[in-house]
């Protein structure tokens, strides 16, 4: 449907056209338009254009404060004028997507309630049984093609949130649209409040979520039921992203729903695909071939698990048999290395237990098993200490570290520790954002292991092929194109990503390349173009005003 067709069947007038985010222009509204709307003595005298708006946003936003007063200025945009708040966002990706999203987005869902202005998204919790459907039809939209859903238990490494948690699907969606183009109209956030176990939220008066411990077991699986089933069937073709599960329903989910529907866990399969592709790009730079890697992982929830079966399939197109894929990889957790002799460990461990005696600590582990590289996802600030970083660089000429933990307070390791601890030897790589590092007169540049490489690149490939499910050849096809996108000038700063300001075009390419599966593996649903990726950007949203058609 036609943007100018949307807007003349809503029929606004006035200042309820002022008071909708996606049509409101503010003072770019031309004067013709002033007339035929009813704008005229609402609004100051003068046309502006969204290069002059763009001008007092950032004059505006820089003079806040600090970054979560940033964040508070960039969702009143949000709530005001959609178009300008992405077209703020994209043309200043690097400096606002650690406000947009980790690690400020953090801080903004520990204080969810005690900033809380205007409602966005929808909320379910454990009392609407029942219900669900009749108050999804609450939602206006009509062609929602992309939700992401939380119930808040395990928000980055800040742990059980609660109904807090919305901040992520807003955050998440927000770099759909800016990073890939998704149309933000045919975006929904949503929460499953289904309670907290979390005291401190429990006992704040300004909580606004339900007041009562998590549910678990069969009620907790038949509420997602319900929602799965009630989103589906009002959006047939949408693609659900399931974010910020714990690892008690993560996997569990993940599996009943992959197969059924068009859906996918960004925390297990989204952090995979960066982290595979960080370390194509790393190998570039450290030589050798993914198949002669050994990984050894500080963290064995949904992210650590996730980049390991990515990479066994991964080494498994290069030759390897899943078995001998698997021994590349090993884990630590909160009681040791994860080996076969343990019977504490949890289903989704088990692939990756490994013959050998038990180890108690990551120091250990790391001079027995003699890795190439460290992958940090623990949640464990200070884990990669001076001792680990140091006899990393022993065995390694150029060691791959990677503190993939969110937010930036609990990475395993600073980029600067990191770069100086190994004498500038690490290939480094982190989930939240850290600033260039000098060493020795050289500028050393590190690379942001971030998701939103991933997800909104995947999302659009997804809408523009109307896949009918997401696999992990999707997964690794975006792996492979990101790390492709890195240029040699990229690594010869030390940085295995591409600049977050090239995003939208490493977006669209990511897009093609798993709309191009979809098409392969006879599960996309609209017709094969004879030009995928400019199917892709005829798709995607550009923030530009458009004309209001009476």
């Amino acid at each position: 449907m036609a943007d100018e067709t949307v807007r003349k069947q809503n029929k606004k007038y006035g200042q309820e056209l002022l008071h909708d985010p996606l049509l409101n222009k503010g003072t770019a509204f031309t004067d013709r338009e002033r007339n035929e709307w009813g704008l005229h003595g609402l609004l100051p005298p003068r046309v502006t254009t969204i290069e002059d708006q763009v001008m007092r946003a950032m004059e505006n936003y820089r003079a806040k404060p600090n970054d979560l007063e940033k964040y508070i200025f960039l969702d009143g945009l949000h709530d005001r004028n959609e178009t300008l708040y992405y077209r703020l966002i994209i043309d200043h990706m690097e400096e606002m997507m650690p406000i947009v999203y980790t690690p400020t987005v953090g801080k903004a869902c520990q204080e969810f309630g005690h900033l809380y202005r205007r409602g966005r998204g929808m909320f379910f919790s454990a009392l609407d049984r029942g219900n669900i459907a009749r108050f999804l039809r609450n939602w206006p939209a009509d062609d929602v093609r992309v939700i992401v859903v939380t119930d808040g238990e395990r928000i980055l490494g800040l742990g059980d949130l609660g109904a807090n948690g919305m901040g992520i699907p807003v955050g998440k969606l927000s770099l759909y649209s800016a990073c890939a183009g998704i149309d933000p109209a045919k975006t929904l956030p949503i929460t499953l409040d289904v309670g907290t176990n979390n005291r401190e939220l429990l006992d704040d008066p300004l909580y606004l979520g339900i007041r009562r411990n998590r549910l678990r077991g069969d009620a907790y699986d038949d509420l997602v039921e319900e929602f799965v089933q009630a989103a589906t069937a009002r959006w047939p073709r949408v693609l659900i992203q399931f974010e910020d599960f714990a690892n008690i329903n993560s996997f569990r989910l993940l599996e009943k729903y992959r197969h059924r529907i068009c859906a996918f866990n960004d925390d297990i399969q989204g952090t995979a695909a960066v982290a595979l592709a960080g370390l194509y790009s790393a190998l570039r730079i450290t030589g050798g071939r993914l198949i002669d890697q050994r990984l050894l992982f500080l963290g064995a929830g949904g992210a650590g698990i996730g980049i390991g079966e990515l990479i066994v399939s991964a080494m498994q197109v290069e030759g390897l048999s899943e078995d001998e894929a698997r021994k590349r990889c090993w884990f630590v957790d909160s009681k040791g290395v994860v080996v076969k002799g343990r019977s504490d460990l949890q289903a989704h461990k088990l692939a990756f237990a490994h013959d050998m005696e038990p180890v108690s600590d990551f120091m250990t582990a790391i001079r027995e098993l003699k890795p190439t590289g460290i992958i940090g996802v623990s949640g464990m600030p200070g884990s990669f200490n001076r001792e680990t970083v140091q006899e990393m660089s022993r065995l390694n000429q150029r060691p791959m570290v990677f503190a993939l933990s969110n937010p930036t307070s609990k990475a395993e390791c600073t980029a600067e520790d990191a770069y100086r601890w190994s004498a500038g030897k690490a290939v480094f790589a982190s989930g939240s954002p850290f600033a260039p590092v000098e060493l020795e007169g050289k500028t050393l540049v590190p690379g942001q292991g971030n998701n939103a490489y991933i997800f909104p690149g995947l999302g659009l490939g997804v809408v523009v092929s109307q896949a009918r499910h997401v696999t992990d050849e999707m997964f690794a096809a975006a792996a492979r194109t990101l790390a492709f996108e890195v240029a040699e000038s990229d690594l010869a700063m030390g940085r295995i990503y591409p600049s977050l300001a090239r995003i939208r075009e490493v977006s669209l390419e990511i897009a093609a390349a798993v709309a191009r599966v979809a098409y392969d593996q006879g599960l996309a649903e609209a017709p094969e173009p004879e030009d995928i990726p400019a199917r892709v950007r005829e798709e995607m949203f550009e923030p530009v005003y458009k004309r209001l058609a009476l």
